[in-house]
């Protein structure tokens, strides 16, 4: 079931690049803002509805660390690649956390990594790199090493976030709420320090920023976290690659962009590494089939 969870966050993440397109020109940090803030309601309501008591943010200092450097930090981290690097050689290279997921989870108690967890968040990193080649030319320089630090910096927290919050298991979710507020504030100073402000046109561009705040925004990061803590994690890194490919063939559904050669052979690739990643799931079903 947790495992299940993690892998309905990757199902919204999917949804994000046709939202985010659908919104307006809002400034990066200012849509950070409202779609966290929008976050942090969702987890309200659920404490609201679950009766569960406000005491439940009182966690150490270390816990709220991870949790704020985790969702405010890839974010900002990543806003900044993208201002100092081509986007799809910095995207390539922040997308590198699926498989740093997979990689550290060999560190945490009682997992062990196998051949076909490596192999198959490989074949998924292969496939990822063929959508992001095919929405504009990979041609990395030396002159663009800043943005390529700071995304590479950016799979780095977030695959860190990722594989630390297992160690923290006993910290319920719903602390999550906390730390959307908290990006939701700083995202909101950023865009004081560095944007303009400029807010949707229309009720249709406001409808998308309400659905990325509700969902990819929102309660994706709840799923997420109850999925690394109690699920899969090696299933979820290898998984993840699944992202921008269900993402591309979003757009592809909502007339955003065409469907060629390299998507199908990203998803075949990304298909196989899930398969590989997931071997020992099939597994246990078989034998729970045998009589």
């Amino acid at each position: 079931m947790a495992t299940a969870l993690g892998f309905s966050a990757i199902l919204m993440w999917s949804m994000l690049a046709l939202l985010t397109a659908r919104s307006g020109d809002v400034p990066p940090f200012q849509m950070n803002a409202m779609t966290f803030a929008l976050g942090t309601l969702v987890g309200v309501a659920a404490l609201g509805v679950r009766r569960v008591p406000f005491a439940v943010f009182r966690q150490p200092p270390s816990v709220w660390a991870l949790g704020i450097v985790g969702l405010f930090g890839y974010h900002a981290l990543y806003f900044a690649a993208l201002r100092n690097a081509p986007a799809a050689d910095a995207s390539l290279i922040a997308y590198l956390w699926p498989l740093l997921i997979v990689l550290g989870s060999a560190m945490l108690p009682g997992e062990r990594l196998r051949w076909f967890h490596l192999a198959g968040a490989l074949l998924g990193l292969s496939g990822a790199g063929l959508i992001i080649a095919s929405r504009g030319a990979l041609a990395f320089s030396p002159q663009y090493a800043l943005g390529y630090g700071l995304a590479a910096l950016c799979a780095l927290f977030w695959s860190s976030y990722s594989l630390l919050s297992r160690r923290v298991a006993e910290v319920p979710s719903d602390v999550v709420t906390g730390f959307c507020a908290t990006t939701a504030i700083l995202s909101f100073l950023a865009h004081l320090a560095f944007e303009t402000t400029v807010w949707p046109a229309g009720a249709s561009q406001w409808l998308a920023v309400l659905a990325l705040g509700l969902l990819p925004v929102g309660a994706a990061f709840y799923t997420w976290d109850i999925g690394v803590k109690r699920g899969d994690i090696q299933l979820l890194g290898a998984a993840s690659y699944a992202a921008p490919l269900l993402s591309t063939l979003v757009l592809v559904a909502f007339g955003e962009a065409a469907l060629t050669p390299s998507i199908v052979a990203a998803a075949l690739l990304i298909t196989a590494g899930a398969v590989l990643a997931a071997l020992p799931l099939f597994r246990r079903l078989l034998a729970a089939r045998a009589p």
